[in-house]
């Protein structure tokens, strides 16, 4: 039984079947010659019930922005299938998507890059209402802004400001009510607190999930720190080179990880009692991630892997669920 079959049961946001995103290399200007595939999305299969979160973490460079710039559709997929309520997002005419556009919205890493500096936080929240026809006159849009400006904790009278003018902290809220101004129901948090300082990333983490529980949203959260994926996550899914490693519940991922890469990355987490830390010895994974436009044959983890039998190098696993709800890409089960 795999993620995707299960799928069927429940009440499912979003569903991923067998995305694949491949990003071609070309040498040449006149007649460009492929001379290479970067799988950076690799056959993933997974899904989104309503009302959680799911967290995807990973190294840099796994696949996990690309993955949900294709859930966005910011990036076409090269095959697979990506369902919202259950309409394939990839059979869309433009008109179709530009309607379903308005309840999918994402919250960027960079709360600076991601900003026009020569608009106000007015302007910036208030210009998708204003372009969807949600807001009539520029006084219904100044207090729709206004409004979205309290929702996140911050003073209305913002709404002058510039971005330079706020601190990280306050551009990251803006970004946030931008990703409300449209009242959508799923949104794609991709790496939303990683810019920020510690004191700052708690407080946008609270923030998050009090909006989750008064508008019902749903979260796909992209992150590499475990520690916060663990805190706000109800699921989470373990990301390498493209590939889903494992898939389980939050409690049970840290507290029986199955997969080796899931277990050298909680062991690299740092335990808050000097006493516990000192005695736990950590994994450490030998060599470097593989490149993308030459993945090892098999299991792409297998190089690295301090488990590896001689089938690992020629044989790829597949997503399969070895307990309730654990779904682990391993030959070893």
């Amino acid at each position: 039984m795999t993620e995707e079959k299960d799928a069927n049961s429940g009440n499912i946001v979003l569903e991923i079947r067998n995305l694949q995103k491949h990003f071609y290399v070309t040498s040449g200007v006149f007649i460009p010659k492929v001379i290479g595939i970067i799988k950076a999305v690799d056959d993933v299969s997974l899904f989104i019930k309503r009302g959680e979160t799911l967290g995807l973490v990973g190294e840099s460079g796994c696949g996990k922005t690309t993955l949900g710039r294709c859930i966005l559709r910011l990036e076409k997929p090269t095959s697979g299938h990506v369902l919202l309520d259950g309409k394939d997002l990839s059979e869309l005419s433009d008109s179709q998507l530009r309607v379903l556009r308005r309840k999918i919205q994402v919250i960027f890493q960079d709360p600076f890059s991601s900003l026009n500096p020569r608009m106000t936080i007015g302007q910036i929240i208030g210009e998708a209402p204003k372009v969807f026809n949600l807001v009539q006159t520029s006084r219904q849009r100044e207090e729709r802004v206004s409004e979205l400006l309290f929702t996140v904790g911050l003073n209305p009278t913002m709404a002058a400001r510039y971005p330079h003018e706020l601190s990280g902290g306050q551009r990251q809220r803006v970004g946030i009510a931008r990703a409300l101004s449209l009242s959508p129901y799923f949104i794609v948090c991709d790496e939303p607190v990683s810019a920020l300082d510690v004191s700052i990333q708690a407080q946008i983490i609270n923030l998050l999930e009090e909006l989750q529980q008064k508008f019902e949203l749903t979260y796909l959260f992209i992150a590499h720190d475990l520690s916060v994926v663990r805190h706000i996550s109800n699921r989470v899914a373990v990301m390498y080179l493209g590939k889903i490693m494992e898939i389980t519940g939050r409690q049970e991922l840290y507290e029986n990880p199955l997969h080796p890469y899931t277990r050298a990355l909680l062991s690299s987490v740092p335990i808050p009692d000097p006493l516990v830390e000192s005695k736990r010895a950590p994994i450490i994974l030998q060599g470097e991630v593989p490149s993308p436009l030459n993945p090892p044959s098999g299991c792409v983890f297998h190089p690295r892997c301090f488990q590896a039998k001689k089938e690992c190098s020629r044989e790829a696993p597949k997503l399969k669920e070895v307990n309730a709800g654990h779904y682990l890409s391993c030959l070893d089960y």
